[in-house]
C-alpha cells in the first residue's frame, strides 16, 4: 500500500477520475483537501432519522426502514414507476424512481440503510425523488455482526448530487489505509497543556471513530489546529509588513489650517484614533490599521486628515470606493471640507471607469504628475494605465465590498505605501481577531453632536397587509413638511430577474432565491407614478446599471433637494450624505443581511431632522428572516447588531467571500463560540514565533502553513 502525506495530490491517491469528480464538486487537489473535509454529523445504525422534521426543499441523508415498495406503469408517459415507502416508525417519506424496476430487488420491506436527495413534496406528502441510497448489510449479515457494528459511528459529509456522503466516506477510508505520519503544527506543551491528540490520531477519529467519545476530543484537536495556524499567519504577515521600511510622513502646516478651520470640535475618539494613525504615519513601517465606528460616525473625516499629513511632503493619497456614486459623494464631501483654500492645493481628484476619455486622460494626467495629492476613484484606480507620482497612503472604503486582489493591486503602486481600511460594519472581537489579526484596529464609537437620531419600525405586512399603503401614505406626510425619503428595493426590476440578475449588489443571505423579488425599482416607480398621493411630488430612481453622469446628475439633484423621493438599490448604502432626508422605506427588508439593513438605515437623521426607517416585510413571525428585521428594529448600537449578526447567520456570511483567504481554512473553528480557543492560540503563536521567528524547530507549524493556508490564501491574508 502505498504511503501518502497531506501535501499529496488526490489523482495519485484515488486515481484520475475520483480526482477530478472531487475536484469539481469541493475544489479538493490534495490528499489534505480531502481529509479536512469532516463529517458534519455522524448516524448510527440503530437509529432512524425523525421524517417529519425534514425540511422540503433541502438536501437531506438521512438513515430509514424499507416499508414498501410497488411498481406500476404511468399513464400519461411510457414507462413505469417505482415508488417506495421508507419510514422513520412514526413518519413515512416516499421515494420515486421512473423506470428503475431492478431496485425492487434491493429495497425490500425491513432493510435499513442511509438515503439521500432533496425533499419535494407531491400532494401533501413529502417525498424524495431519484434519491441515492446505501443499504446497510442484509439482515443475516447484521445478526452475525451486529454486536461489532451497533454503536459505530457512520460519518455523514457534506454532500453534492455527484459526490454522495457514503462514496465520500469510502474514499476516505482508501485514502486513510495509505496515510503516513502526519507532522503536528502544535509544539508539544500546547498540546499537552489542553489534553489534544496527536495529529494523525485526530484525523483517524474524526473520519472513522470506533465509539462516539472519539469524535469530541478529535475535533477539539483539528479546532485548535485551525485557529493556531491561522493566528500564526496573521502573526507572520504582520511582522512581514513591520520588516518593510516607510516614507515616514510627519504632520504640518496643512493639517493646522484644515482642524483651525473646522466648523466644528472633533468628538473625543477621532481625537484618539487621529493621534493613532498620525503615529502610525510616522513609524519605521507601513501603517496597517483598520478604523470601524458607526455610520456617521466621522471616519472619512479622520482618514482626511492623514492624508493631509501624507500631503505635507508632496505624498499622494488613494482612496478606493465600491460604487461610482459613493465615488463621487466622496470627492465632493473632501472638497466640501478642505473648502476653498486647501482644496486647490491639494486638488482632490476623481478617477472612475465612466468617465468621458478626455476628461479621465486628464484626471490621470494630475495623479501622474502628482498634482492631485488626493485621488478618489473605483476600481479604475486599479488599471495599469493609473500611475502614481509618490503614492503614500492608500485608504479602502467599506472593505467588506473588495475583492483582496485588487486591494493588493492600489497598494502595489506604491513603494510600501500605509495603509487606512475603514469600515461601518462592527466587527466582533472574534472576527476581528480572526480575519483582521494583522492589522490594528481602532474604534469611533462616540457620534457628533446634532443628530436627530433614527426611529425604526417593522411594517409586517403578513399579518397587517393594510401597512403597505400606510407606508406610502406617510412617505408622503414627510415630503409635505419640506422632507425627503428614500425607497430601498432588492433588485432594479423584478420581471426580469429570474431570467437576469438585475440586482446592483448579493443581499441578505444566500439562501434567498432571488427570483422570488415583487419589489424592483422599475416596479416601485410605476406604482408611485400612479399613486395620488405622490402627483406633485418628485420621484427619480438610482442604480448601478445607470451611465455614470446620469447616476451622479440624479445623487446631486437630490442633494440639493430638486428631488422628493428616490427609489434606489442597495447602491445608496454607503456614503450617500443628504442630511434633509428624513424617511427610508426598505421593501422586502427580509431580502437584506442585518449588517445592511443598518448601513441604509443610516442614511437618513443625519441633520437635524428626525429620522425614521420602515421595514417592509412579509416574513412571517418566527421565522429567521423575521428575527433579522426585528433585531435591526431593536436597537440602533450597531456593535450590538455584528454579535446578533453573527448568532443569526454564522460567520460565514458575515464576514463574506471577499474574506475567503482567512476563511477557507476554517472547517470546524466557530469565531462566536470558539473565542476563547481563537484567544488562547493567538497567545501561543505569538510566543513560538517571538522564540523561533523563522519556524526552525516547528517543521510541523511550517507544512500546516503552507498547506492549509497555501499560496493563494497567503496572498489573501497579505491584503487585507
Amino acid at each position: 500500500m502505498p504511503s501518502f502525506t497531506l501535501e499529496s495530490r488526490l489523482d495519485g491517491a484515488v486515481g484520475g477520475k475520483t480526482s477530478s469528480a472531487l475536484e469539481r464538486a469541493f475544489g479538493m487537489r490534495t490528499v489534505g483537501d480531502l481529509l479536512s473535509h469532516y463529517p458534519r454529523r455522524y448516524a448510527r445504525r440503530g437509529e432512524l432519522t425523525q421524517i417529519s422534521s425534514l425540511p422540503v426543499g433541502e438536501a437531506v441523508t438521512i438513515v430509514a426502514e424499507v416499508r414498501r415498495a410497488n411498481e406500476r406503469r404511468m399513464q400519461n408517459r411510457k414507462g413505469s414507476l417505482l415508488e417506495v415507502v421508507i419510514s422513520d416508525g412514526q413518519g413515512d417519506l416516499s421515494l420515486t424512481f421512473f423506470n428503475q424496476s431492478w431496485r425492487m430487488k434491493d429495497l425490500v420491506p425491513g432493510r435499513r440503510g442511509i438515503f439521500a436527495g432533496k425533499v419535494g413534496e407531491y400532494r401533501g406528502a413529502k417525498q424524495l425523488a431519484h434519491p441515492d441510497y446505501e443499504l446497510f448489510d442484509d439482515e443475516a449479515t447484521a445478526r452475525m455482526t451486529a454486536e461489532a457494528n451497533a454503536n459505530l459511528p457512520i460519518p455523514i459529509y457534506p454532500a453534492t448530487s455527484t459526490v454522495a456522503s457514503w462514496q465520500f466516506a469510502k474514499i476516505v477510508e482508501l485514502v486513510l489505509d495509505g496515510l503516513g505520519e502526519v507532522p503536528d503544527p502544535l509544539p508539544d506543551w500546547l498540546r499537552e497543556r489542553h489534553g489534544l491528540l496527536e495529529a494523525r490520531a485526530a484525523i483517524e477519529r474524526i473520519h472513522r471513530p470506533a465509539f462516539e467519545d472519539e469524535i469530541e476530543p478529535a475535533r477539539a484537536t483539528l479546532r485548535m489546529h485551525e485557529a493556531f495556524v491561522l493566528q500564526a499567519a496573521l502573526l507572520q504577515q504582520r511582522a512581514f509588513v513591520r520588516a518593510l521600511s516607510a516614507t515616514r510622513r510627519t504632520p504640518g502646516p496643512l493639517l493646522e489650517r484644515f482642524d483651525d478651520a473646522l466648523p466644528f470640535p472633533l468628538t473625543p475618539d477621532q481625537v484618539s484614533v487621529g493621534e493613532q494613525v498620525e503615529r502610525d504615519l510616522q513609524g519605521d513601517w507601513p501603517m496597517n490599521r483598520l478604523v470601524q465606528g458607526e455610520v456617521g460616525s466621522g471616519k472619512t473625516l479622520v482618514a482626511l486628515r492623514a492624508m493631509l499629513q501624507v500631503a505635507q511632503s508632496g505624498g499622494q493619497s488613494a482612496l478606493i470606493a465600491p460604487t461610482e456614486v459613493l465615488a463621487g459623494q466622496h470627492l465632493r464631501s473632501i472638497a466640501r471640507m478642505l473648502g476653498p483654500q486647501l482644496a486647490p492645493e491639494l486638488m482632490p481628484t476623481l478617477l472612475t471607469g465612466q468617465m468621458p476619455a478626455a476628461e479621465r486622460r486628464k484626471a490621470a494626467l494630475r495623479v501622474a504628475s502628482g498634482q492631485a495629492r488626493i485621488v478618489v476613484g473605483t476600481h479604475a484606480l486599479l488599471s495599469e494605465s493609473t500611475t502614481f507620482a509618490d503614492l503614500g497612503l492608500v485608504v479602502v472604503d467599506e472593505q467588506h465590498r473588495f475583492g483582496v486582489e485588487q486591494r493588493e493591486s492600489l497598494r502595489a503602486k506604491g513603494s510600501s505605501p500605509h495603509a487606512l481600511v475603514l469600515t461601518a460594519t462592527p466587527i466582533p472581537r472574534t472576527v476581528a481577531m480572526t480575519v483582521f489579526g494583522d492589522l490594528d484596529v481602532s474604534t469611533i464609537r462616540t457620534m457628533p453632536a446634532g443628530r436627530a437620531g433614527i426611529q425604526t419600525y417593522v411594517a409586517p405586512l403578513a399579518e397587517k397587509p393594510a401597512w403597505f399603503a400606510r407606508v406610502w401614505d406617510r412617505i408622503a406626510e414627510e415630503v409635505a413638511q419640506g422632507r425627503q425619503a428614500f425607497v430601498v428595493c432588492a433588485a432594479i426590476d423584478a420581471e426580469t430577474l429570474a431570467k437576469d440578475d438585475t440586482a446592483d449588489e448579493p443581499v441578505g443571505d444566500a439562501a434567498i432565491e432571488q427570483t422570488k423579488t415583487r419589489w424592483g425599482v422599475v416596479q416601485v416607480a410605476d406604482l408611485l407614478s400612479r399613486h395620488p398621493s405622490f402627483s406633485d411630488i418628485r420621484v427619480e430612481i438610482l442604480h448601478g446599471k445607470m451611465p455614470s453622469d446620469e447616476k451622479d446628475a440624479v445623487m446631486q439633484a437630490f442633494a440639493r433637494g430638486d428631488v422628493d423621493v428616490l427609489v434606489a438599490t442597495t447602491v445608496v448604502e454607503v456614503g450617500v450624505d443628504v442630511p434633509n432626508a428624513s424617511t427610508m422605506a426598505i421593501l422586502e427588508a427580509d431580502r437584506f443581511g442585518v449588517s445592511q439593513l443598518h448601513q441604509l438605515r443610516g442614511r437618513v437623521g443625519r441633520g437635524g431632522v428626525p429620522g425614521l426607517c420602515l421595514l417592509v416585510t412579509e416574513a412571517g413571525v418566527g421565522s429567521p428572516a423575521r428575527e433579522r428585521v426585528e433585531a435591526v428594529a431593536a436597537t440602533l448600537d450597531g456593535f450590538e447588531l455584528a454579535e446578533v449578526d453573527l448568532d443569526l447567520r454564522g460567520e460565514g456570511d458575515v464576514l463574506g467571500d471577499a474574506q475567503s483567504g482567512a476563511r477557507s481554512s476554517l472547517r470546524l473553528l466557530r469565531v462566536v463560540k470558539d473565542a476563547d480557543i481563537i484567544a488562547e492560540a493567538r497567545v501561543a503563536a505569538e510566543r513560538v514565533l517571538d522564540d523561533d521567528p523563522a519556524l526552525l524547530r516547528h517543521p510541523g507549524l511550517v507544512a500546516a502553513l503552507d498547506r492549509r493556508v497555501g499560496m493563494e490564501e497567503r496572498a489573501a491574508l497579505a491584503k487585507n
